[in-house]
């Protein structure tokens, strides 16, 4: 064999391993064109609206409502008896110093609260 005939070869070899992997890619193409199909199906017809057997009394639970900021803070200042500082309710709250503020001015202005001293609240009772 000369090399050209051996070139000849090797190329015949090389454009046969082109065309299987070509022909792979496209069934790993479709392979994903059918997954991605599969996972989002299109509706094109109405839901059923479906009924839900009744709970059993045992089974049913009232939702809790959340606390409100101004109910945390107000919970927290009424436990403490000789009364609470802001940047101790931030720390216990989270909140930021303007919202602390803004909460604690408003329930001292609606009697909610008292002032003990500059800076220290405490619940009324």
């Amino acid at each position: 064999m000369t090399i050209k005939s051996e070139l000849t070869a090797v190329r015949r070899e090389i454009k046969a391993l082109t065309d299987k992997v070509d022909e792979i890619l496209k069934d790993f193409i479709n392979i994903d064109e059918y997954n991605a199909a599969k996972q989002s199906p299109k509706k094109t017809a109405k839901a059923k609206a479906t009924k839900k057997a009744p709970a059993k009394k045992s089974q049913v639970r009232k939702k809790r409502s959340k606390l409100t900021a101004t109910d945390q803070v107000l919970r927290i200042i009424m436990k403490r008896k000789r009364g609470i500082d802001t940047p101790t309710l931030m720390h216990k709250t989270g909140f930021d110093e303007k919202k602390v503020r803004n909460i604690v001015f408003r329930a001292f202005k609606e009697g909610k609260i008292k002032r003990v001293r500059r800076g220290l609240y405490a619940g009324m009772q």
